[in-house]
C-alpha cells in the first residue's frame, strides 16, 4: 500500500510580521497518531489564515528528534521541518504529540532532556492525548491536574502518583501547562489557545470552519462506556455481565442477580466489587446508559420507550443518570451523536 505524504501546514514566512507570529511547534516519532499532529495544527494555521499577515498570528512546524520523515501509526508520513537539535529558543507553544510510539518515545533520554529544557522557555506548554505520559516522564506534570486519553488515564494515576489525573474533562490547563484527552481533543485544545490568545470571535470563526463545537459539550465519558469496565475472571460473572447487558428492563438488583449465580447477596455483592471494580449498582446503572446510548444513536424511539427498555423506569431517571455519567442530558446526547445515516 502506498502511503501519503502530508506536508508541514504552514511554511515559514520571511516578512517581518510573520517573525513577530507566534510560533507553534509540534514534537513527533515513529508511530506517532497523525491526528494529534495535524489537527491541532489545522486549527492554528487556519486561525492564522484569518489574522492574515498581522503580527501575533501564528506559523507553525513539526519537529522531530531523529530520522525524518516520520511514518505514523497510520502508515501516512510527515516530513517534519526541523530535528529538536536545531532548536534553542523562540517557540511560543510547544506541543507534544501521542500515539502508539509514545512508548518507545518516553525511553528516549536525549528527547526528554531537550522537553524540560524547552519547557523552562516556552509560553505553554501542552500534549495531545497520552503525549502526557511523555510530560509526565519528563517530571512536567508533577503537582498538577492532568488528563489524558480515558483508556490510559488509570494507568497515568498508577504511573505517577504525584499528578491528579482528571478522566472526564476533554482538556485540563494549570499553570501554563496543558493536557488533552484522546485524539481529536487535541483540536479542541488548540481551538481554546486560539480563543486565549485572541479571543472568541477568531476562535468560532475557526470553529465554523472546521465544523467543530467552539467549546465540545460533556467530558470524554460520553465515548469511553462500558470498555472502561474489567470484565470479571470468574466466568459466571463474566456471563453475568453479558447478561445484564441484554436484559436491561429485567430486575436487576443485587437479590435477583445473585441468585443467578447461586451466591449469598452478601457474598455476590463483595466478589462483584472485587472483580470489576465496581458496585453492583453502579455497574447496572452504567450498563443501562450504554444501552441508552446505542438506542439514541441508533434508533428513532423516543425517550421514554427508550428510558423504558433499559430499565430506568422513567425519562427522568435516565435524564439524571445521563448528566451524572455522560454530563448531557438524553436529548442534548441524540443531537449531537446521532448516526448520520439516520439523522
Amino acid at each position: 500500500m502506498s502511503r501519503a505524504r502530508i506536508l508541514p501546514l504552514v511554511r515559514r514566512r520571511t516578512r517581518s510580521a510573520d517573525r513577530d507570529a507566534r510560533r507553534i511547534s509540534v514534537v513527533t516519532f515513529p508511530d506517532v497518531e497523525v491526528l494529534d499532529v495535524t489537527g491541532p495544527l489545522e486549527v492554528f494555521a487556519q486561525a492564522a489564515g484569518f489574522l492574515g499577515g498581522r503580527a501575533a498570528g501564528y506559523t507553525v512546524e513539526i519537529l522531530t528528534s531523529g530520522a525524518r520523515p516520520i511514518v505514523c501509526s497510520s502508515g501516512v508520513k510527515l516530513i517534519p521541518d526541523r530535528t529538536i537539535g536545531d532548536v534553542q529558543r523562540g517557540i511560543d507553544t510547544l506541543l507534544v504529540a501521542g500515539g502508539r510510539g509514545v512508548r518507545e518515545a518516553m525511553r528516549d533520554r536525549v528527547l526528554l532532556r531537550w522537553i524540560r529544557r524547552a519547557a523552562g522557555r516556552v509560553r505553554r506548554l501542552a500534549s495531545v492525548c497520552s503525549g502526557t505520559f511523555l510530560l509526565a516522564e519528563a517530571g512536567l506534570l508533577d503537582g498538577r491536574r492532568a488528563t489524558t486519553h480515558w483508556r490510559v488515564c488509570d494507568e497515568l494515576a498508577h504511573r505517577y502518583p504525584k499528578i491528579t489525573v482528571e478522566r472526564d474533562p476533554i482538556f485540563v490547563g494549570d499553570r501554563g501547562v496543558y493536557t488533552s484527552a484522546g485524539v481529536t481533543a487535541g483540536m479542541d485544545l488548540a481551538l481554546a489557545l486560539v480563543e486565549e490568545d485572541h479571543g472568541r470571535e477568531l476562535a468560532l470563526r475557526v470553529a465554523r470552519q472546521l465544523v467543530m463545537f467552539l467549546k465540545r459539550p460533556g467530558g470524554q465519558s460520553q465515548f469511553s462506556a462500558q470498555l472502561a469496565v474489567q470484565a470479571a475472571d470468574r466466568e459466571p460473572l463474566r456471563e453475568l455481565q453479558a447478561w445484564i447487558a441484554d436484559h436491561l428492563d429485567a430486575d436487576l438488583s443485587v437479590a435477583e442477580l445473585a441468585s443467578q449465580v447461586a451466591m449469598s447477596e452478601r457474598n455476590f455483592a463483595r466478589v462483584f466489587t472485587r472483580e470489576v471494580g465496581l458496585t453492583v449498582s453502579r455497574f447496572v446503572e452504567r450498563a443501562r446508559v450504554e444501552g441508552a446510548r446505542r438506542r439514541l444513536e441508533e434508533s428513532t424511539d423516543g425517550v421514554e420507550m427508550i428510558a423504558a427498555r433499559c430499565g430506568f423506569g422513567s425519562a427522568e431517571v435516565m435524564r439524571r443518570a445521563f448528566l451524572r455519567l455522560l454530563g448531557v442530558p438524553p436529548s442534548a446526547y441524540r443531537g449531537r451523536f446521532r448516526s448520520a445515516a439516520r439523522a
